[in-house]
């Protein structure tokens, strides 16, 4: 059988650049414009994703891409989304380090029930440092430690979750028996980090448990994502990054007692489409030359590790760098000096170009249908969450690409069931306590 891919949407407010504000069909005030959910969810949910993704993080500063300046809090927003929406799933983010177990498990669960077993929640850990000043911190927790706190909040969460069997709720008028006591259970979990008694006051989920999420690339998020995820949200760039992540992570699952299938990769792309690659090349510039070049030059610096470019022609050849860049920014660096040499590119265009990159999902509809299609079946992806710089990115996409994948029968044109745990082809969980019983 083909794979079929799982599609998400990134709710990105304005886009996913900085500048993407300044489009000429953009809405500045996106983010927080109930309208502009409600439009892009039916959208969306008409074409039959599978899920709204909606990123998030308890942070602004000057820095920021403006889309995190003024934003609606993703639980509240997903919420309100429950109710104009009846199949698409509702995925929201909330970081492990600034919020305690009981506290995510109630809200997640709570908007798992208003949207009849649609929830998910993406499990993300911060690294933004600025954040633990908002919740009375001095500093951020190291990383190493963030994930060990992310353990076992999970595990905590997935407990609390379980507080009740499937049919706890009896509901018996005439034996006057509300519930049976025999499958109602109280967690007393005692760890590290946490303690919590439970049980959580809310039934067991439509769906067996909401989705959970993990979010991230390091050693520490690809151990967590491949031990108790249901689904990782990636970022690689390339397919051969993508498919050796991949192949890692449902390896590591493996190792853990799971099944391949029971976890999902689906990474993050940014399309440009259009119904032929030279509008697509035109689209693409017209997102290029919104950019602001000091910022461009800026990021340059940081990635090529304060290397002056202030000194070199804007318009003149890119200048050599070598020696210059971080460790940790190589993979960048690299890829801008093998495309500028590739390219011949002017040190204003490799600016551009880097603080608004080319997504290698780009072209007229067919190509970019191809390159789902090659990421699907070289096992490099289960799935795709789209985010977009364009306002019309997802119309198009939409309009253009997915019939493609309909008529190759990579996607669906109907959904296969109500939850997003069905419409994700993810088995039903068993209740920690009762499979205890058997």
């Amino acid at each position: 059988m083909k794979k079929m891919a799982k599609l998400g949407y990134l709710l990105y407010g304005t886009g996913a650049s900085k500048y993407s504000w300044t489009h000429p069909d953009a809405q500045p005030n996106a983010a927080i414009d109930p309208e502009f959910y409600k439009r892009q969810a039916r959208l969306a949910e008409d074409a039959k994703f599978d899920m709204m993704f909606l990123a998030d993080r308890p942070y602004a500063g000057k820095e920021s891409t403006f889309h995190y300046l003024s934003r609606l809090e993703a639980i509240t927003a997903l919420s309100a989304l429950a109710s104009l929406t009846t199949h698409i799933g509702l995925v929201a983010t909330v970081p492990t380090s600034f919020t305690e177990p009981y506290t995510l498990a109630r809200q997640i669960a709570s908007l798992d029930h208003l949207s009849a077993g649609r929830a998910g929640w993406n499990l993300v850990t911060t690294r933004i440092e600025g954040v633990a000043q908002n919740y009375n911190r001095d500093s951020h927790v190291p990383h190493a430690e963030r994930y060990e706190i992310a353990e076992e909040f999970l595990d905590v969460v997935k407990g609390l979750w379980d507080s009740w069997e499937d049919d706890a709720f009896l509901f018996d008028k005439a034996s006057k028996r509300f519930f049976d006591e025999s499958k109602m259970h109280t967690l007393n979990h005692v760890g590290k980090y946490f303690k919590v008694k439970g049980p959580l006051n809310i039934a067991r989920s439509p769906q067996g448990a909401p989705i959970v999420f993990e979010a991230g690339d390091s050693d520490a998020a690809i151990n967590l994502a491949a031990k108790g995820a249901d689904a990782m949200f990636t970022a690689t760039p390339s397919l051969p990054a993508a498919r050796a992540l991949y192949q890692r992570v449902k390896q590591e699952a493996v190792a853990y007692g799971r099944s391949k299938g029971d976890i999902l990769i689906m990474p993050s792309i940014v399309p440009v489409v259009a119904k032929t690659r030279q509008e697509a090349e035109e689209k693409y510039q017209m997102l290029v030359e919104l950019a602001c070049i000091e910022d461009a030059i800026a990021q340059l610096s940081i990635w090529f590790d304060s290397f002056d470019f202030s000194r070199h022609d804007l318009d003149g050849k890119f200048p050599n760098v070598e020696g210059f860049g971080k460790s940790e920014f190589l993979h960048i660096t690299e890829g801008l000096k093998k495309m500028a040499r590739e390219e011949n590119l002017t040190l204003r265009q490799v600016a551009q170009r880097s603080i608004t990159p080319k997504s290698v999902f780009f072209g007229s509809a067919e190509e970019v249908a191809d390159t789902v299609q090659q990421w699907l079946e070289e096992d490099a992806a289960d799935g795709f969450i789209l985010g977009h710089r364009a306002p019309n990115e997802l119309k198009d996409f939409i309009e253009l690409v997915v019939p493609i994948l309909q008529d190759r029968g990579l996607f669906r044109r109907e959904y296969e069931g109500t939850t997003l745990r069905e419409n994700l082809g993810l088995r039903f969980p068993k209740n920690r306590f009762a499979a205890g019983k058997e």
